[in-house]
């Protein structure tokens, strides 16, 4: 699926053109400079190796300065690997020019991490109510976690505290309400995973 790698810049609405609020996400979509490009008969598959974002050459290691100097590109922060694009070929530039804007596109990121969290913030689970009768101490406890002697074990799946976040999301259907190409800027309609500053993924409908 063809695509391109990008940075979140941050959110913002802009008005449409029957004047209703669109809550909107800004990324930098871009250039991305083909690295690699892998064909069937050596690598087993058809796809091309996109690299975005610089990258100090005191800070990359030796065998990959050398794939990089295959390509004739500075050293690269992110790689991702795209299908479809093949008629692209090693030290290509790709921009925003393959996007449009009116179109969907699935973007994928990396959620923010909230480190380890209870069953109330976790699975949004109740708690335990109003606290009367003596209760003491279980306002946010998760409760029985199963039977005693049959089965003796708690099930799988129990829904319990544990890290939550820092995991890849991917959110489909997002529209470009905005495209603003001579910077690479688009503006999304909807939230994208991450913190401002990460890397995402867009990927533009086959």
């Amino acid at each position: 699926m063809a695509g391109l790698i990008g940075t979140k810049l941050g959110m913002t609405s802009i008005f449409g053109v029957d004047g209703i609020v669109i809550p909107c996400t800004v990324i930098q979509v871009g250039p991305c400079v083909v690295t690699q490009k892998k064909s069937k008969d050596k690598d087993g598959y058809d796809a091309v190796q996109l690299g975005y974002g610089d990258k100090k050459e005191k800070n990359t290691t030796k065998p990959m300065l050398k794939h990089f100097e295959k390509s004739g590109a500075a050293p690269k922060a992110k790689l991702v690997e795209f299908r479809g694009m093949d008629n692209l070929n090693v030290g290509d530039v790709v921009t925003s020019d393959i996007l449009s804007e009116g179109e969907n596109v699935a973007i994928i990121g990396t959620s923010k991490g909230k480190g380890f969290q209870g069953v109330v913030k976790r699975h949004g689970f109740s708690g335990v109510g109003g606290q009367t009768h003596g209760q003491h101490n279980r306002l946010r406890a998760p409760g029985s976690l199963g039977a005693c002697s049959t089965p003796s074990r708690v099930m799988k799946g129990m829904r319990m505290g544990g890290r939550m976040g820092n995991d890849q999301v991917k959110e489909i259907k997002l529209k470009i309400v905005k495209l603003i190409a001579d910077e690479n800027i688009i503006f999304v309609k909807g939230s994208v995973p991450g913190h401002n500053g990460a890397y995402v993924i867009i990927e533009k409908k086959k």
